[in-house]
């Protein structure tokens, strides 16, 4: 099964309060005669920083949009508030690279109120949204390995405007309200699912000569995630070039980098109008790089590198600290952007124990091969953590022989000398230690995740413990926090199953199947957690924190029997038994469902509400006996499969 098509998502997270402002305190030596104190007045904003992260896919080395603007809805009605512009120029936000890390777009200053929804504007002129098969895509995946997609063969779906100023504007209201109380911090997450069935759908029309077009719909496949905890927010490394060096040397402020995308050599910074000033880490020390030196030095202020930052490039893994601010917890520099840049990104291909080489598909959609030493230190990303976030947690080829850097992980690789051949690494960091597949034998202390990929070395059969029921991991929804291991269903985290019965409500929900008989067979429950290193239930090890169950997605099939009290059956090719399938109609956890038109070359995508009455009937209608139908869905304890996404066609079959 191709799972990881379950396991992309992107988040478009808009965190407010991070920065507020603090009132500054009159001291010294108080001239004033007048007993009555002063006082600032409150403040009547709070901050916004914007980033934008996701989930993977091993189908595609670059998910490309250009983000022009972000504006969050007042409560009521009035005039939209801007959160996000893009430079006159928008750079390319490659999604792919953010998997389940952040990437930051922005510090704003936003009104206090309540906020209900946001709208997203992206540019979608012929060549703004680009697509890069990844190096290894899934077997039967239709692009070719490495190959940019031209743009006549990318339907964007939902334009507006002029020829050569179009836009798609998405709307996404929100679950519950989002309230900026001045000078308080506060979170928003508008998840897309970018691996949604209705988000790229591939389609080989008569007209297109056997050609493959690609239909990207951006409104529908996006959600509002509520997220009540910021601490432990990873953040992809962050190019910019040095303005300046503040005059006690406690930090330095960047204008804002992206590379240049699709990639071009040597490759080179595409400046954003995004001004960050990010400090050093005074107490636990920041590690400093000079690329051009091929030197490395712990510092604690910029004191002894401050002369010669100016005008340089600088790449910086860097964490939030609870007051808002930006820390360095690394920093490499350079004379030019591609001795930053040049170090591959992206996620783990291959690990060959045997050779001592990694490969790691970065985004241009391109295999490259790194050697580890027995210098190459591992870094895991637990920015909640200080000390733990600078400190290596393995060094050397043993860490690869131990099977603790696989298929799928996330990681971002620093290289000895960018122009070496072949390049080593010095570092990586593990920005996500992604473990994902079929799941299985499930018990109180633990699971065993199994994942087949096309390359069968890279195969793995993994178990996994739980974290401690001590250990800390975030907080839930309503801002409580939460101890110990929790999951949750897909896009469903304020639903999250925690405390003292989470372990065996997961027990109880990973048994279940759908049994559709023939060559199919039983539909199993897959998974995807983010493991995490060290905790107190495996102190030198990986642990499972959280658990995502994953719909799975059911071989195209065929309405057997129609809506009935929230339920359907179908069955599907080789299959020899129907199925029941559940509809949600609850707001916040409905079942996503589209109706999939193609005409005359033309794929229409059109999205139903069945949490109103008319959307129930048009799905009703819609799914009379015979119908093709796509399911996917997490399979229940009683054989039935829970829906989440439904989508039926109608006009030429799905398959033609």
């Amino acid at each position: 099964m191709q799972l990881s098509k379950l396991r992309h998502a992107v988040r478009t997270v808009l965190v407010s309060g991070l920065t507020a402002g603090v009132a500054a305190c009159g001291g010294g030596s108080g001239s004033g005669t007048s007993s009555v104190p002063s006082t600032a007045p409150a403040p009547q904003s709070g901050n916004v920083s914007v980033l934008v992260s996701d989930a993977s896919s091993d189908d595609w080395g670059t998910i490309g949009v250009k983000i022009l603007s972000i504006s969050l809805t007042p409560q009521g009605g009035g005039s939209p508030v801007t959160v996000f512009t893009a430079s006159a120029t928008p750079p390319v936000v490659n999604l792919e690279q953010l998997d389940q890390i952040s990437e930051i777009l922005g510090n704003v200053s936003v009104p206090a109120g309540t906020y209900t929804g946001a709208t997203l504007t992206l540019s979608g002129n012929p060549g703004d949204v680009q697509l890069i098969v990844a190096a290894e895509p899934e077997a039967g995946f239709a692009g070719t390995p490495g190959a940019s997609i031209p743009a006549n063969q990318i339907q964007i779906q939902g334009t507006q405007g002029s020829t050569g100023s179009l836009t798609v504007p998405v709307k996404v209201n929100f679950v519950a309200p989002l309230v900026v109380t001045a000078g308080q911090s506060n979170a928003l997450d508008l998840e897309f699912d970018l691996n949604h069935p209705a988000f790229i759908v591939a389609h080989n029309p008569p007209s297109a000569m056997g050609t493959t077009l690609y239909a990207v719909n951006f409104n529908g496949p996006v959600r509002h995630r509520p997220i009540a905890d910021l601490a432990h927010l990873v953040l992809r490394h962050t190019y910019g070039t040095v303005t300046a060096v503040s005059t006690d040397n406690t930090s330095l402020t960047i204008t804002k980098d992206l590379p240049t995308l699709p990639v071009v050599n040597p490759e080179t910074a595409v400046a954003t109008s995004q001004s960050l000033q990010i400090l050093a880490d005074a107490t636990n020390g920041t590690l400093f790089y000079d690329v051009d030196a091929k030197t490395v030095v712990g510092i604690k202020s910029f004191a002894s590198e401050a002369s010669s930052l100016a005008g340089r490039y600088v790449r910086i893994a860097a964490r939030y600290q609870a007051n808002g601010t930006l820390v360095a917890v690394r920093i490499w520099a350079a004379s030019k952007f591609q001795d930053v840049w040049l170090s591959p990104e992206g996620h783990v291909l291959h690990v060959n124990p045997t050779t001592n080489i990694i490969t790691v598909c970065n985004e241009s959609g391109q295999a490259v091969p790194v050697s580890v030493d027995a210098n190459t230190q591992f870094f895991f990303r637990t920015p909640q953590s200080a000390l733990a976030d600078a400190t290596a947690i393995g060094a050397g080829t043993s860490f690869l022989a131990n099977h603790d850097l696989v298929r799928g992980f996330k990681v971002h690789v620093a290289v000895v000398d960018p122009l070496a051949t072949p390049l080593v690494a010095q570092t990586v960091d593990i920005e996500n230690a992604g473990y994902s597949g079929l799941i299985s034998s499930a018990s109180t202390i633990g699971f065993t995740y199994t994942h087949g990929f096309a390359t069968v070395s890279d195969d793995y059969t993994v178990n996994l413990g739980y974290i401690s029921n001590t250990s800390d991991n975030g907080k839930d929804s309503n801002g409580n926090a939460v101890m110990g291991y929790k999951w949750w269903n897909f896009t469903y985290p304020t639903l999250a199953d925690t405390g003292a019965n989470a372990v065996s409500d997961f027990v109880a929900a990973t048994n279940g199947g759908v049994d559709f008989g023939g060559t199919v067979g039983s539909v199993k429950t897959y998974g995807v957690s983010a493991a995490r290193w060290g905790d107190s239930a495996n102190t030198t090890g990986w642990s499972v924190p959280w658990t995502i169950l994953l719909p799975a997605p059911v071989p195209l099939g065929t309405v057997a029997t129609g809506m009935v009290n929230n339920a359907f059956t179908m069955t599907v090719a080789g299959g020899t038994m129907p199925a029941t399938v559940d509809v949600s109609t609850t707001t916040g956890s409905a079942t996503l469902v589209y109706q999939i038109d193609r005409s005359n070359g033309v794929v229409t995508i059109s999205p139903v509400d069945v949490t109103t009455s008319a959307g129930l009937q048009t799905l009703t209608n819609g799914l009379s006996a015979g119908t093709s139908v796509k399911v996917y869905g997490i399979p229940q304890p009683d054989g039935t499969l829970k829906s989440y996404v439904i989508d039926y066609f109608t006009g030429m079959s799905p398959g033609g």
